[in-house]
């Protein structure tokens, strides 16, 4: 399992070998400032942006399974980037840092490996819900990101352990977050398994201003150029709906209302 929480190292390293620790008196991005470039923006949780080229970036998926005993087991996979727990608070260096899990936006945990456990008190914890982000950071807590939007993606917690939800509590609404940049969509494509009559969220940033459009339940909302948008609404017919843009005309999920 993974080590999760902040975590204090001696200057000096383990074993001798050096560490990405800046100077005292340097702040972090005097340190790193040479690595990609920091933006005024933050992630939404408070931590600037520091954009890289989307060549050679740090990339992220991410997949979740139910666990047999509690919660779920999170899984990371990522590109051209190195988990360095022995390195947090220090300089930001290409491709190193930690991951963050937030569910609907809310701060879950900080991860330094590819698989994280995550309970169901956990989630409950965090008042519930379905969108499970994972996101990429540097050592020094300043997110990673290309074309000034987070790295990041997200999976559903469509199929939770009968632990997940505690008798007479509320069933935890669906929340679906949306990249769109230089007309490619993240996360890809998919379908989002929702239950019938739960909450829909879907929090789309989009760097073009366009129009956010669900078919089947004609709903729509204006996307304004770099903001992140909340559609709401309540999934009160079953089948299969797409949600596109309209301007742009791209595909950006599925949800299945079962």
């Amino acid at each position: 399992m993974l080590t999760v929480g902040a975590l204090v190292l001696g200057a000096s390293g383990c074993g001798g070998r050096a560490t990405t620790h800046h100077k005292p008196g340097t702040s972090h991005e005097q340190a790193g400032g040479s690595v990609g470039r920091l933006l005024a923006a933050d992630d939404g949780a408070g931590n600037r942006l520091r954009q890289v080229d989307a060549e050679g970036a740090p990339a992220v998926t991410v997949s979740v399974r139910p666990d047999s005993e509690d919660g779920w087991n999170v899984h990371l996979s990522v590109r051209n980037f190195t988990f360095t727990p022995d390195s947090v608070g220090g300089a930001a260096l290409l491709g190193r840092g930690h991951a963050r899990l937030f569910l609907d936006g809310h701060p879950l945990a900080r991860v330094y490996g590819s698989w994280f456990h995550l309970p169901a008190s956990l989630v409950r914890t965090a008042g519930g819900g379905t969108g499970l982000t994972a996101r990429l950071y540097a050592d020094d807590h300043t997110a990673w990101a290309v074309n000034s939007a987070p790295v990041q993606a997200t999976a559903s917690l469509a199929a939770p352990s009968a632990a997940a939800t505690a008798p007479g509590e509320a069933r935890p609404d669906a929340t679906v977050e949306i990249v769109v940049s230089h007309g490619r969509v993240s996360p890809a494509p998919g379908r989002t398994e929702i239950k019938k009559g739960r909450t829909v969220r879907l929090r789309v940033r989009s760097d073009r201003a366009d129009t956010l459009h669900v078919h089947g339940y004609d709903k729509e909302a204006r996307l304004p150029a770099g903001e992140t948008v909340t559609l709401t609404f309540t999934a009160d017919r079953s089948g299969l709906f797409e949600v596109e843009t309209h301007e742009s005309d791209l595909l950006l999920t599925q949800l299945v209302v079962r």
